[in-house]
């Protein structure tokens, strides 16, 4: 089965899992807003990339080359998976309108800076200019797909991020669940500024370290999970409205995988949730007659 990618690991990490499957084309680190004004490659130093990957991927966002990479196989492809992750580092926007894809390699590589210095800002993701910009970016890639004949044989993955990771119950965000976070929080701070005060710490730093307590690795998971899947909500549901197919899956539904190769995040999930999604998708192809025009 061949496909092409325009995403982010959640859409290859869910290929490893697809039968017989075959990326052609992998668009990543490429938020749609790169499709509309691109920044171009002139002026923009990637020396400090060392992986090839990395290259590719930065130099195809600047040059918004992505729906070309995928029509390029139009013919042969038998899926196309999007999913939104990358688009969660915003985009910089430089004074002659063009923009450039917030990604750490761009961070790594220091093109960010490279682009504050030049007068570029970053334009954050869920605000409304970001969706704004990224609505006519999404509009233009979906339309490049159906120019190509490729919209029967597309899949959004809308899949929430997790907030709890593998074997632990999923964290409600009731108003008495967060109550409890909060009164957890003060208990712990008070045995911190005990121990403290029994160390010969002053009072005032024993005070300040009640206040200052950090989150646990559960909180801070379960609490990006939530910021995330809000901001994202409007975006999903636009998503959903352009492409035919989607296959959706509630932050409830999935758990980080502690033991993921890229390491624990809320989007990196666990074997039985891949296995699980490829099922949607396969559902979905049937549905569509294997998907081939």
């Amino acid at each position: 089965m061949k496909i092409a990618i325009f995403g982010s690991c959640v859409s290859r990490d869910t290929a490893e899992f697809i039968p017989d499957a075959d990326v052609v084309t992998y668009v990543a680190r490429h938020s749609v807003t790169s499709l509309e004004a691109p920044h171009g490659t002139e002026g923009t130093d990637l020396s400090e990339l060392n992986s090839a990957f990395q290259k590719r991927m930065v130099t195809s966002d600047l040059r918004g080359d992505g729906i070309a990479r995928i029509i390029k196989h139009a013919k042969d492809l038998d899926l196309v998976l999007i999913d939104l992750v990358d688009e969660r580092r915003g985009y910089w926007l430089f004074a002659d309108g063009t923009t450039m894809t917030n990604s750490l390699e761009v961070e790594s590589c220091d093109a960010a800076r490279d682009a504050r210095r030049a007068g570029a800002r970053l334009v954050e993701f869920g605000t409304d200019e970001h969706f704004e910009r990224w609505k006519l970016g999404f509009e233009k890639l979906v339309d490049g797909l159906s120019a190509a004949d490729l919209c029967s044989r597309t899949i959004l993955l809308d899949i929430e991020w997790a907030g709890a990771v593998d074997g632990a119950q999923h964290p409600q965000q009731d108003r008495i669940a967060k109550l409890g976070r909060t009164w957890r929080k003060m208990q712990r701070g008070t045995r911190e500024a005990g121990r403290g005060l029994s160390n010969g710490r002053g009072v005032g730093e024993a005070w300040l370290s009640l206040w200052s307590v950090k989150p646990t690795e559960a909180e801070e998971y379960a609490d990006r999970a939530a910021v995330a899947n809000a901001d994202y909500r409007r975006y999903r549901e636009l998503a959903r409205s352009l492409v035919a197919s989607s296959v959706a899956r509630s932050s409830s539904e999935v758990r980080i995988d502690r033991g993921h190769k890229w390491g624990p995040q809320p989007f990196h999930y666990r074997n039985a949730d891949y296995l699980s999604i490829v099922e949607g998708i396969l559902e979905h192809m049937k549905d569509y007659g294997g998907d081939r025009p």
